[in-house]
């Protein structure tokens, strides 16, 4: 293929409500836009790390200079041939995973536009729609936590997710309850805990949680394991799930029994399908997660959520649950607790040049 230009456009768009989870509060979305322009064709990713490394190490800015200075040289210079060209190469060359995704992901787009079909099916997908599920933060006060949710639920998400640490777990776990009775319910701990821990996550079992997500450090698979057999809600990983190798090594000594796949953290789309691929073999199913990503990242991960193994809602909502406003049109809606993804050729969503202008930070190219 020859590639013309690659775009990278810094965009920063304000939250609804700040952004809270366990180890932080964000009232802004930061995202990168990465747009390649090859053989007549124009392919768009997003690379999508939160500002000031909330759930994650990596930051904006690293994750731009990484794809000005590393990766798109890269792969220009490369001149690949196929979308697997790019994708090995990003591979060999590693580093940031939200850059990686951000351009590989751009790839994808453009190569099911070459080949006339929704990015859904050229990665295997089933479906044309998706389970959508309410995902929560940290609230100030309980009754505050039950208005957000009684807010949102109308939309008719097919499940809650609230993040909890210590100090907020015990008691708004059980005002959900009270309150919501048997509604499928999930928290995500974001590794607030420990192995001293364990006694306490115990209490988790009265509620009947559909899982506990991460609830130690990403490093301490042995720890999660331990906690499994202890336990009979069951863990899910998520910032321990960083590559397939891990994944696996996960998987043989029983860390966990459910993985949540997030496209930015795995580095794109094929190590995304991969972990998919071995969870499915392994009877371990999976659900996509987001960091959140704005309306083409988020996109990719409804694609993404279409093969057989996503056996749980996505937290991927309305684009207006996040954003004031936001990059794609249409945008993103939840109807009935689903999102239906339009049948066109690639990432099947039309980025807003207005919403874009509106919201730039700063916009580069490189050829």
């Amino acid at each position: 293929m020859r590639i013309d230009r690659v775009t990278l456009t810094h965009v920063r768009i304000p939250f609804v409500e700040p952004f809270r989870v366990s180890n932080g509060t964000v009232t802004e979305k930061d995202g990168i836009l990465v747009s390649v322009d090859a053989d007549g064709l124009t392919g768009v990713g997003e690379a999508s790390p939160m500002a000031g490394s909330l759930c994650s190490p990596e930051t904006p800015e690293e994750t731009w200079d990484d794809l000005v200075q590393r990766l798109i040289p890269a792969v220009i210079s490369m001149h690949p041939r196929t979308l697997d060209d790019v994708c090995g190469l990003l591979e060999a060359v590693g580093g940031n995973p939200f850059a990686r995704a951000g351009i590989e992901t751009a790839f994808w787009d453009m190569e099911a536009q070459r080949e006339g079909v929704p990015l859904a099916r050229l990665l295997g997908g089933v479906r044309t729609r998706t389970e959508s599920g309410l995902a929560v933060g940290i609230a100030d006060t309980i009754p505050e936590l039950l208005a957000t949710i009684d807010r949102y639920i109308t939309e008719g998400y097919k499940r809650v997710k609230i993040n909890v640490r210590h100090g907020w777990d015990i008691k708004p776990l059980t005002a959900i309850r009270e309150r919501f009775g048997e509604i499928p319910l999930m928290v995500d701990a974001e590794c607030a805990y420990t192995c001293a821990d364990y006694e306490h996550l115990r209490a988790f079992d009265a509620f009947g949680l559909v899982m506990i997500e991460q609830p130690l450090p990403k490093t301490d698979l042995e720890g999660h394991a331990r906690l499994q057999s202890r336990i009979d809600t069951p863990l899910c990983l998520d910032e321990s799930a960083e590559d397939p190798l891990t994944v696996q090594h996960a998987i043989d000594i029983g860390a966990c029994r459910i993985v949540n796949i997030k496209i930015q953290r795995v580095g794109g789309l094929r190590n995304a399908v991969r972990i998919h691929d071995l969870c499915a073999s392994a009877g371990v199913p999976v659900w996509a997660g987001t960091m959140p990503e704005l309306g083409i990242g988020s996109a990719q991960t409804l694609h993404l959520a279409t093969l057989p193994n996503f056996r749980f809602p996505t937290d991927v909502q309305s684009s207006r649950r996040w954003f004031l406003d936001d990059l794609i049109a249409p945008e993103l809606e939840t109807q009935d607790g689903e999102i239906a993804l339009p049948q066109a050729a690639g990432n099947a969503y039309q980025v807003s040049r207005r919403s874009v202008e509106k919201y730039t930070v700063r916009k580069e190219t490189l050829r």
